[in-house]
C-alpha cells in the first residue's frame, strides 16, 4: 500500500518539475531595479516582455528572456561544474563551495533556489543541512554576505514589541528559533548559530511546502561563552557572557509574548538550545503556545521511529517493544526527549506505569551508567536512573562496554556529541546481543561527532545488524553481493510534518498524543520487504510525500485531542469528518510548490 502511494507521489513529481499551470497574479508595491533586487519577487532573465513593461524593467535587463527551464538548466550546468572542478579538495573545502553557490541563488532568486532544492533534495539536503550547516555556523561570521532572518539580542530588552514590525512580510506561519548555545555537537557559536534556523526553514520550504514568503529564522544573541568567538575581530554578535537566570528568560519571555502578538496562529520551533533551557522553555511555554522544540520532541520521534521498525527486522510483532532492552548512550536534551517519548509508547503497549516501563533502558552519559547511587543526580535523568539492586553484576558508572556485555542490549542508541565513543570493543561486544539482528544507532551529528561509522559498525558488529545514523554515509559493501544498508535518521523525517500538521490543524498548543501520532506514522511507512532489508527510513527523495503523511497524522491527532482550531476557511468540524485519505490530500493541497506568478504592481 505504501509503496504504490509512493510510486503515485513520484510519478506526481515528475509530472510537475515543470508545470504549465499559471498560478494566480502576485501583488507587488515595488518597481524597476527594487523588483530586482528583492529575492521573493525577482525572477532574472526570466521576466516577460509585458511584465517588464508594467514594472518599469524595460533596460534593466538584457533583452532575451530565458525560460524557467533553461534557468534551472543552467544553475544546474553550473553546479555540475563546480563538482568537477573541485575533485580531490579537501571535503570541508567542497562542501563550502557548493553551500556558497547554492546562497548566491538563495539570495537572488528564491523560486529557482527552491525548485532545484526540491527536485534534487538528496543532493542538496547536505548542503543546505545536515551534516555541512555545522560548518557554515563555524564560519559565519567570515561567509556572512547579507542579513537573513532576524536578530533579537539582549540589548534589546524593552523593544521586542516594535522590532516584531520590522519584519516586511504581513504573515508568518513557521519560525524556528535559536540562541545558539548547543549547536548540533559543536557546542556554544553565539550568533554564528542563525544558520541553522535558515537551514531548518530551507527544509520546512522544501519538504512540508511551507511558503518562503511566510517563514522566519530568529537568532535570540544573548551573548556567548566562547573566548575564541569574544576575540575573534569578525564576530558580529554580542560580545558579553551569556545570560543566566531570570535575565536569559525575562529576554525568551518578552521575544515570545511580541511575536505571538503579531503573528498568534504562527508554530515555533526551539532549535539547538542548551539542555537546561531546552527543558525549561519547553516547560515554560508548551502550554500557552504553538511550540516544540526539535532537539527533544523531533529527534525522539524519529528515533522511536526507527526503535519499533527495529522491531520489525527482528520479524517480531511492534508489541515485542516493550521486551526489548535499550542502552541511550548521552543524557543530554536529546537523549532525555528519545527516552521519555519511548517510555510513553511502552506504558501505551503495555499499559504499565512509567515507573515499571522504564526497566528496558539503560542510560550512560559521561560518568558511566547512571543509577541510584549517582551524587547530584540530574532531576531531568532520575527517572531513568537504575536501582543497584536490579542490575546484577553492574555498578554505578559502570562503563560503556561493561553495560553492553553484562546487558547484551538489543539496541545500542548514541546520542553523546562523541565522535567514536562506539570504538571497535564497544561494536564486537554488541555482535554478542542477545537479538538475532541488534541495531546500532549513532544518531550524533555532525559527521565528525557520529559515535561510529557505518563501516566501523558493520566490520566488528557483524553484517546482521540495524544501523542508524545522524549523518549522511554510504551504504557499505559487504561482499557477495550484499549491502550493509545505512539509514539517515534524521529529524528532517519528522519536524516538517510537525509543523505543518500543527499549522494546518490549528492547533493551539503542540501535544504528545501529536507527536506520538508523528512517530508513529513515520514507523509504519515502510513496508515489510524493505525493513527486513534493514532499510528502517525512506529515501529523502520521498521527503514531501512524508511530510504530507506525517502531518495528516498531526492533524487527525490534534482533532482527536481537542486542540485543533482549524485553519484559514476550514474549521474545526470540517477536520473531524475528514478520512485519513482526505487528510492527506487537505495536507498536499497547502504545500507552496515553487513557480513563477505574474507580478502586478499597485501602489
Amino acid at each position: 500500500m505504501w509503496s504504490l502511494a509512493r510510486r503515485a507521489a513520484s510519478k506526481l513529481a515528475r509530472s510537475r518539475r515543470f508545470s504549465t499551470a499559471i498560478p494566480g497574479p502576485c501583488i507587488v508595491h515595488k518597481r524597476g531595479a527594487d523588483i530586482l533586487h528583492d529575492p521573493w519577487f525577482n525572477k532574472d532573465t526570466g521576466f516577460p516582455l509585458t511584465e517588464r513593461d508594467r514594472l518599469g524593467l524595460r533596460g534593466l535587463l538584457p533583452p532575451r528572456v530565458i525560460s524557467f527551464e533553461q534557468q534551472y538548466d543552467r544553475f544546474m550546468e553550473s553546479y555540475r561544474s563546480l563538482e568537477k572542478n573541485t575533485q580531490g579538495q579537501p571535503d570541508n573545502v567542497v562542501a563550502l563551495a557548493k553551500w556558497r553557490i547554492l546562497n548566491r541563488l538563495h539570495d537572488r532568486n528564491e523560486t529557482l533556489y527552491y525548485r532545484v532544492l526540491i527536485d534534487n533534495i538528496k543532493d542538496f539536503a547536505p548542503i543546505i543541512y545536515t551534516p555541512t550547516v555545522g560548518l557554515v555556523c563555524q564560519n559565519y561570521s567570515g561567509l556572512f554576505r547579507r542579513p537573513r532572518g532576524m536578530y533579537f539580542s539582549a540589548k534589546d530588552k524593552g523593544e521586542m514589541m516594535s522590532m516584531i514590525y520590522n519584519w516586511p512580510a504581513q504573515e508568518v506561519d513557521m519560525i524556528v528559533i535559536t540562541d545558539g548555545s548547543r549547536i548540533l555537537g559543536l557546542g556554544d557559536l553565539g550568533v554564528q548559530g542563525i544558520g541553522i534556523p535558515i537551514g531548518k526553514l530551507d527544509m520546512y520550504v522544501a519538504a512540508a511546502g511551507i511558503n518562503p514568503q511566510r517563514i522566519l529564522p530568529v537568532m535570540l544573541d544573548v551573548g556567548t561563552n566562547n573566548q575564541k568567538l569574544l576575540q575573534d575581530h569578525l564576530y558580529l554578535g554580542l560580545r558579553q557572557p551569556r545570560l543566566e537566570g531570570e535575565e536569559y528568560l525575562k529576554i525568551i519571555d518578552e521575544f515570545m509574548e511580541a511575536v505571538s502578538k503579531r503573528w498568534p496562529k504562527a508554530i515555533i520551533q526551539f532549535e539547538d538550545f542548551q539542555m537546561k533551557w531546552a527543558f525549561e522553555t519547553l516547560q515554560r511555554y508548551r502550554k500557552r503556545f504553538s511550540m516544540f522544540n526539535d532537539d527533544i520532541q523531533g529527534t525522539a520521534g524519529v528515533a522511536l521511529a526507527g526503535l519499533l521498525g527495529t522491531v520489525r527486522a527482528q520479524g517480531r510483532p511492534l508489541s515485542d517493544f516493550v521486551n526489548q532492552k535499550i542502552v541511550v548512550v548521552g543524557a543530554g536534551s536529546a537523549g532525555l526527549g528519545v527516552l521519555k517519548m519511548a517510555v510513553q509508547a511502552v506504558s501505551k503497549m503495555s499499559g504499565s506505569s512509567g515507573t515499571a516501563a522504564t526497566k528496558i533502558f539503560f542510560l550512560i552519559d559521561k560518568d558511566g551508567l547512571i543509577t541510584k547511587e549517582r551524587k547530584n543526580l540530574d532531576p531531568a535523568a532520575a527517572p531513568f536512573a537504575k536501582d543497584p539492586s536490579e542490575i546484577t553484576g553492574l555498578r554505578e558508572g559502570a562503563s560503556l562496554v561493561e553495560v553492553v556485555k553484562m546487558v547484551k542490549p538489543h539496541v545500542l542508541l548514541g546520542l553523546s556529541g562523541v565522535g567514536g565513543i562506539f570504538n571497535e570493543e564497544v561494536l564486537k561486544a554488541m555482535s554478542e546481543s542477545d537479538s538475532t539482528k541488534p541495531a546500532i544507532f549513532a544518531m550524533s551529528n555532525p559527521t565528525m561527532n557520529a559515535e561510529c561509522t557505518a563501516e566501523e559498525a558493520f566490520k566488528h558488529a557483524g553484517e546482521d545488524i540495524v544501523f542508524a545514523s545522524g549523518s549522511p554515509f554510504k551504504n557499505v559493501d559487504l561482499g557477495n553481493g550484499k549491502v550493509g544498508h545505512v539509514n539517515q535518521a534524521n529529524n528532517m523525517y519528522l519536524f516538517p510534518g510537525i509543523g505543518l500538521g500543527a499549522l494546518l490543524s490549528g492547533a493551539r498548543i503542540i501535544t504528545d498524543g501529536m507527536l506520538q501520532a508523528a512517530a508513529e506514522c513515520l514507523a509504519s511507512y515502510m513496508t515489510n520487504e524493505e525493513i527486513q532489508q534493514g532499510i528502517l527510513y525512506p529515501s529523502i527523495n520521498s521527503i514531501r510525500h512524508i511530510t504530507a503523511e506525517v502531518g495528516a497524522a498531526v492533524v487527525q491527532a490534534a482533532v482527536a485531542e481537542e486542540v485543533a482550531e482549524g485553519h484559514s476557511e476550514v474549521a474545526p468540524r470540517e477536520l473531524e469528518h475528514m478520512s485519513k485519505e482526505e487528510t492527506v490530500e487537505y495536507v498536499t493541497s497547502n504545500m507552496w510548490y515553487p513557480v513563477y506568478s505574474p507580478l502586478v504592481h499597485e501602489k
